[in-house]
Order: C-alpha cells, then sequence, then structure tokens
C-alpha cells in the first residue's frame, strides 16, 4: 500500500515538473492564459468543488444520519447542475469581453472607478473564509494519514500541506488544473470502486442494503441530536441549501472564466455532471454501506475509530475490506480530495491579494516578473497560515466547510447571479451582497444557528440577495453599462 501511495506521488510530482513549464507569465499563473482544455478545466472544477469534503465530510454524514443526509447530496448535486447549466457559458463569454482574471474582477469592468473598493473588500472575504477553507482540507489530511499510515496526525497535516503548498507555488493555475485532472480520476474510481466491493461484503452479512434504504426514514436522522433537533421540512431546507453556494465559489468560477470557447464550454459541461452523478452516489453509499457494515462487526478494530469520529469511515472501510494495492489505489483518491480543492485555494487567496488588494492599494504598475514571484510568496504564506489554523482548530471538515462555504457562497453568489441575469443591478447592490453575505453568515452561525435551527447556508444567501435587489433599486447605476450589453446580458 506504501508502494502504491509514492508511485501516487511520483506521478504527481511528474505532472507538476511538466505542466510549471508552461507557467511563464502572470496570466499563465493566475489563470492559465487559455493555455488549458476544457475537459482538463472540468476534471478540474470537480476536483476543487469537492475536496476532503466529498470523501470524508459526506461519507461521514451519511454514515451518522442515514438516508436523512440525502438531502445535502441532493443540493450539493442541483447547486453543481445549475452552475454547469447555467453560468458557465455566460462567465466565459463575459470573461473574453472584459479580460477579467479574478471574480471580483469581473464586478471592477463591469462598474467603472469601483477597482479599488471591490477589490479590497473581495479580498478581505476571501482571505477570511478561504483560510479556514484552506485549513479544512489541511485537517482531512491529517485524519487520512493518520488512519492509513498510523502517521501521527500533526505529521499528516505537515505532509499534506507542504506537497499541496509546493506544487501551487511552483506553476500556479496551469499546474493545479493539471494536478486536478488527475485527483479526479482518482477520487471517481474510488466513490466507484469502493461501494461496489462494499455490498458484495455487506452480502456475505446478509446485509440487505435495498431492504435498509426502503425502510429507511428520510426526515429524521439516525443521530438526532446531531443535528439540533432539526427534522422533516427543516431538515429538507438546510440540505438544500447547499446548492446556493455554487454560485459564488471563486474556485469554480474561474474555470468557466479559463474556457476558451463557448463550444469548449458546453463540451465540458457533461463530463462535469457525469462525473458529479458518479461520485455523489458512491460517497453517500460509502457512509449508508459502512453504518451497517460496523453494525454488523464488520469492519473489526477499525470500527473503534469510527465511533469517536464519523468522518473516519472511508479510511476505514479502506482499510479493512481491500487488498493492499486496491487501498493504496483509492486513498491516493482521498488524499487526492484534499490536495485539488487546497491547491485551487491557495490560488485564489494569492491572486486575490495581488490582483485585488496589493495592485489597487498601492496603485503602482508592477514588472511581469516581480508580480509572479510576489503570487509565488504569497502562496507559501497562505499555505503556512491554513496550515496552523489546521492545529489550533477542533471543528470537523464538515463543520469548516460549511462555514467557509456559506460566507463565500452568501458574499459574492447573489452578485454573479444578478450580473448576469438582472439589468438593473447596480454597484450598491454588489456592495450589499458582499458585506450582508459575509456578516450574516458570522452572526448567524454565531448567534442565531442553534435558536432558529436554520442553516447559515439558506439565512445568509436568502439576506444577500435581498439586500442586493433593494439597494439596487434605492441606488440604481446612473450610467448605462455598455459593456453588459455588448457581452449580451439581460
Amino acid at each position: 500500500m506504501i508502494i502504491v501511495f509514492v508511485a501516487y506521488i511520483v506521478i504527481l510530482i511528474g505532472i507538476v515538473a511538466y505542466s510549471a513549464r508552461r507557467s511563464k507569465t502572470n496570466d499563465d499563473f493566475v489563470l492559465g492564459g487559455k493555455k488549458i482544455s476544457g475537459f482538463s478545466l472540468a476534471l478540474s472544477e470537480r476536483a476543487t468543488g469537492e475536496s476532503a469534503w466529498l470523501l470524508l465530510g459526506l461519507t461521514g454524514i451519511a454514515y451518522s444520519e442515514g438516508m436523512a443526509a440525502i438531502w445535502v447530496a441532493l443540493g450539493c448535486v442541483t447547486g453543481i447542475l445549475f452552475l454547469w447549466t447555467f453560468l458557465a457559458e455566460p462567465l466565459q463569454k463575459l470573461t473574453s469581453e472584459t479580460g477579467a482574471l479574478t471574480v471580483p474582477g469581473l464586478f471592477s469592468k463591469k462598474f467603472k472607478g469601483t477597482q479599488r473598493s471591490f477589490g479590497i473588500i473581495s479580498s478581505v472575504i476571501i482571505i477570511f473564509f478561504f483560510v479556514l477553507y484552506i485549513a479544512a482540507q489541511f485537517s482531512g489530511a491529517g485524519k487520512i494519514f493518520n488512519d492509513t499510515f498510523s502517521i501521527n496526525p500533526f505529521w499528516g497535516m505537515v505532509i499534506g500541506s507542504a506537497l499541496v503548498t509546493i506544487y501551487t507555488m511552483l506553476g500556479g493555475f496551469i499546474t493545479v488544473v493539471a494536478t486536478d485532472a488527475f485527483q479526479a480520476v482518482l477520487m471517481v474510481v474510488t466513490c466507484v470502486v469502493l461501494p461496489i466491493v462494499a455490498l458484495g461484503i455487506a452480502a456475505t452479512y446478509n446485509i440487505h442494503i435495498a431492504e435498509t434504504i426502503a425502510n429507511a426514514s428520510y426526515f429524521v436522522p439516525l443521530n438526532n441530536a446531531s443535528v439540533k433537533q432539526v427534522t422533516g421540512g427543516l431538515l429538507v431546507l438546510n440540505g438544500m441549501s447547499w446548492a446556493f453556494g455554487y454560485t459564488g465559489q471563486p474556485q469554480l468560477l474561474t474555470r468557466m472564466m479559463a474556457m476558451r470557447s463557448k463550444k469548449e464550454t458546453r463540451q465540458s459541461r457533461w463530463l462535469a455532471v457525469s462525473w458529479t452523478l458518479l461520485a455523489y452516489i458512491g460517497a453517500f453509499m460509502i457512509g449508508i454501506i459502512g453504518y451497517k457494515l460496523v453494525q454488523a462487526g464488520a469492519l473489526g478494530a477499525a470500527a473503534a475509530n469510527v465511533a469517536g469520529d464519523a468522518e473516519k469511515i472511508m479510511p476505514a472501510m479502506v482499510m479493512t475490506l481491500l487488498n493492499p494495492i486496491l487501498a493504496g489505489i483509492l486513498l491516493s483518491g482521498a488524499v487526492s480530495a484534499m490536495m485539488s480543492t487546497a491547491s485551487s485555494q491557495l490560488m485564489v487567496v494569492s491572486s486575490s491579494m495581488t490582483e485585488d488588494f496589493y495592485m489597487h492599494v498601492t496603485k503602482r504598475k508592477i514588472k511581469e516578473r516581480r508580480m509572479l514571484m510576489l503570487n509565488k510568496i504569497l502562496t507559501l504564506v497562505v499555505g503556512l497560515v491554513g496550515f496552523l489554523l489546521a492545529i489550533v482548530m477542533e471543528d470537523t471538515v464538515y463543520g469548516l466547510v460549511s462555514y467557509a462555504w456559506s460566507g463565500i457562497g452568501a458574499s459574492f453568489g447573489p452578485a454573479i447571479v444578478l450580473l448576469i441575469f438582472w439589468k438593473k443591478l447596480s454597484r450598491a447592490g454588489v456592495f450589499a451582497s458582499l458585506i450582508t453575505g459575509t456578516l450574516s453568515a458570522v452572526i448567524w452561525r454565531t448567534w442565531l444557528l442553534e435558536p432558529t435551527g436554520i442553516s447559515e447556508r439558506l439565512a445568509s444567501y436568502l439576506l444577500a440577495l435581498f439586500m442586493a435587489v433593494l439597494f439596487s433599486l434605492i441606488f440604481p447605476e446612473k450610467i448605462p453599462n455598455v459593456t453588459g450589453q455588448k457581452a449580451g446580458f439581460k
């Protein structure tokens, strides 16, 4: 198993070494310089979108809550389908028209004179929430290395964070997408192979999964206390609210922005959708089958680890049920889930700090090579901060991702959707979306989540959307937006 994992690392290093040579300019480092194929971008977007959340977070939720967790999976799938069906093509077209390199840059290009204000506030939001997101991925790496190689979680986080930070720093966006494409294949193989093997083993214990699914409750979790007594319709709303966040995640939207043509975007959509269906069905079934196997005593001593942390069910199943070679391949898929997302988030944070913050605060023109070096240094610094947070924070991968997802999605999501579909969006509306989304996510999570039972993912997004529309109507744009009209948006 160790040999297979080492081979995975060697292949990863080879991909990094090859792809890093193509990253020659700052545009290449930040958004790929239109050098990347649509299929690679689609695989990268999916690998980036799911992270340790899919193979640790979702499997853990399915294990602890049973079929009631299906609403979380459906919410995510709905968000992904909406993203690729309705937002991908307009984003590609708008990027071609404006030449924007970042998501905040899309707003600045539309509303002239807002580069500095939008850039600064957007970068502060991205830095705050994404550092938490990166910490969640590094925490996931610690769990995987601990369960598979009995490595202390601290050293597992050191290995995972060092690998990700170094290869991201070397080649930027091009390297991240190249490694993501490879890792996306490993992730989906894990989500397909492990449930099939687990189903066969469950049959030997006379466990009838189809009967279990048919008789399960979809509105009352197995461990009801873990979700603060939320059941019924509120459980459905909270789960489905994951869909909202997809509209505002910069690490995903930049993949659509980097597409070279409308035709390539459409072709890539089918690959992304197929990957999503396979991966989500598989990850969800890992948690469901894993619960029954633990009850039947099929996981032996490994069940003790799962009892203390449901997010360890996937590594426990791999270590117990599979031969070492296959286990090594599938565990590489789990590590890939963490690395692909963490690398993309490192890219988003470092590029936002340079393109949206530093350049607008200093108002100085910087030489190409110096800007490239600055991006690389900031990538290293952000990776270090994320690692330090992963050490001190005790929240689960699911909890950290949910918080960061809510904040980023509610801040940028309403503004992006309105930018594309509503011609009356004004700069005041964008400010309202960014500020309301950020503050409401923090306030709701801290003080209102437990009393109301309503997820911050749902509350903060709807509040930000309402305020964006309200402020756009109260403070409309006085000058017609020529750029938006040329781009063909409503």
